[in-house]
């Protein structure tokens, strides 16, 4: 790592941006995040708070102010403006990074793919997205690339559906099981037979970290895969649900099939459900990422076993017991009071 190790975190209130707070601070880098809202400001549990909007250039520049790496990991809730919202958020990310002569990172995802790309991608694999969501992705991609020509620093991980102990805009907290709520019944919105890719957020986290710490040896525009948790036949995450929950409540949950029907049925009038349709290829189509790359890379890739990252999901999500350092510890990770709410 380079003498500088101060580094701001744009979206530190979401699953990957908590985490990647938490991490970096514990990997001995001096973390900024910057989120919105009416909280203090100030250091706290070893991160600096800053109040400011991702939207708003000036606010993001101040912020990144002496950083040498910028973590883009901004999202907007449940598909709402993502069209009008994400790409100026990011322009405003690389404006900065440029003028901090800073490293931009990109948690990145699979929407930017379409079935044509192959059901194994590569870094390089043709970009074809069929949805809007997945071309916005491109879009950002494409952006970045433009920045690193620039003179910009971009680090890309890509990676499958995130899920982890933090509730959030993921298939897994918002598909598979309900937060807050005991598991009765696990809705599946896979194709029995068709492959899924799942990335833990941890797992994503300490991937992130330690590429950082090898920045100076990247390529200008770097991207890499992450293998994830594969669930080769569409059963592996559900069934895991499944074991997890009979072997700490002795009751195990049916499953059922997640309602697609309602999703289409609702889509002309909810526009989260008319995203979420359009996504839909993905649970039909098995597209897997190869690591190849990042294992050449780090010596191999990050990763905890299924059962035992489902578990703590679980936990995190307050479907299922657990010690109370877990939810203390996911409160630490974005400055909450410990149990207050998001």
């Amino acid at each position: 790592m380079s003498s500088n190790n101060r580094v701001l975190v744009l979206g530190a209130n979401g699953g990957i941006g908590a985490e990647l707070c938490q991490q970096l601070r514990d990997a001995g880098w001096e973390v900024r995040a910057l989120r919105r809202g009416s909280q203090s400001e100030g250091r706290r549990h070893g991160i600096t708070w800053i109040r400011g909007d991702a939207s708003n250039a000036g606010e993001v520049c101040a912020a990144a102010q002496g950083c040498a790496v910028i973590v883009h990991a901004v999202n907007p809730p449940s598909y709402r403006n993502w069209s009008r919202l994400v790409l100026p958020m990011l322009d405003n990310s690389i404006a900065a990074a440029k003028m901090q002569n800073a490293t931009l990172v990109l948690p990145g995802t699979v929407y930017n793919f379409g079935p044509d790309a192959g059901s194994v991608l590569t870094e390089e694999s043709p970009q074809h997205p069929l949805t809007r969501k997945g071309a916005i992705r491109a879009e950002m991609e494409r952006r970045l690339g433009a920045a690193s020509r620039a003179g910009a620093r971009v680090l890309i991980v890509r990676a499958g559906d995130f899920y982890g102990p933090k509730a959030g805009n993921n298939w897994f907290s918002q598909g598979l099981v309900k937060p807050g709520k005991p598991v009765g019944a696990i809705s599946n919105p896979g194709r029995p037979g068709a492959g899924h890719e799942w990335a833990y957020i941890p797992d994503v986290a300490r991937t992130i970290v330690e590429l950082l710490a090898q920045r100076q040896s990247l390529e200008p525009f770097a991207v890499f895969h992450m293998a994830g948790h594969w669930d080769a036949d569409g059963t592996a995450i559900a069934t895991s649900i499944q074991r997890v929950v009979a072997r700490r409540t002795g009751r195990e949950p049916r499953l059922a099939a997640f309602p697609w029907w309602l999703i289409t049925l609702a889509s002309p009038v909810v526009a989260t459900f008319r995203e979420i349709r359009e996504m839909r290829y993905l649970w039909k189509v098995p597209l897997r990422l190869d690591n190849t790359r990042l294992v050449a890379m780090l010596g191999r890739e990050p990763h905890t076993p299924l059962d035992e990252a489902v578990e703590a999901t679980l936990i995190g999500l307050g479907c299922i017991a657990g010690p109370a350092a877990v939810q203390r510890s996911a409160d630490l990770a974005d400055g909450r009071p410990c149990g207050e709410q998001p």
